[in-house]
């Protein structure tokens, strides 16, 4: 199997009746219901280039085995708050590789659920560079931290939320990072 070259990050919503239907709906949502995802860890490829949703699965067959990092939650319980987030950190060093994270909670609102992920990714990847830093630390002070060590050069996040359906259907929160071979 080839290191992928490209990358996208997506995500998607998707309610219904059937737990199963509503994340089909998610996946369509993320334009990514016409793959067979395969579920892999953390790692993002040395010299992996992010391309947007459209040029991604214009690049991609119906049907191809796809790997993608991806955080899913899903809820039938009315207004209960949902959310996934996949993080990326990303080394100066392109030949290098960067970590990706998932997270998902319940409760949290996107922008708490999104910096934990995008946090988590950073984190990881510092300890492998050997950034010092004081893990009790916020998460925008560590950033400062990671940033201005001049080896970590970019850090974002993807991330979906969503209020369980008030009549108790499924609902499915996803985000995605997929890859490309």
């Amino acid at each position: 199997m080839a290191v992928p070259t490209k990358v996208f990050f997506t995500k998607g919503m998707g309610v219904h009746k059937d737990r199963l239907a509503s994340f089909e709906l998610a996946l369509r949502k993320a334009n990514i219901e016409k793959y067979n995802l395969v579920y892999v860890s953390s790692i993002f490829p040395p010299n992996c280039r992010q391309v947007s949703v459209e040029e991604g699965t214009n690049l991609l067959e119906a049907g191809e085995i796809t790997y993608c990092v991806m955080a899913k939650n899903e809820t039938n319980e009315p207004n209960r708050l949902i959310s996934a987030a996949v993080g990326l950190a990303l080394p100066k060093e392109p030949n290098s590789y960067g970590y990706l994270s998932e997270h998902h909670a319940f409760g949290e609102t996107a922008e708490r659920t999104g910096d934990y992920a995008e946090d988590l990714a950073a984190t990881m990847l510092a300890t492998t560079l050997g950034i010092e830093f004081d893990i009790d630390m916020a998460w925008q002070e560590r950033e400062q931290i990671y940033k201005a060590s001049g080896k970590i050069i970019k850090t974002q996040q993807v991330c979906q939320t969503a209020q369980g359906d008030k009549s108790g259907l499924w609902t499915t929160v996803i985000a995605a990072a997929v890859f490309i071979p």
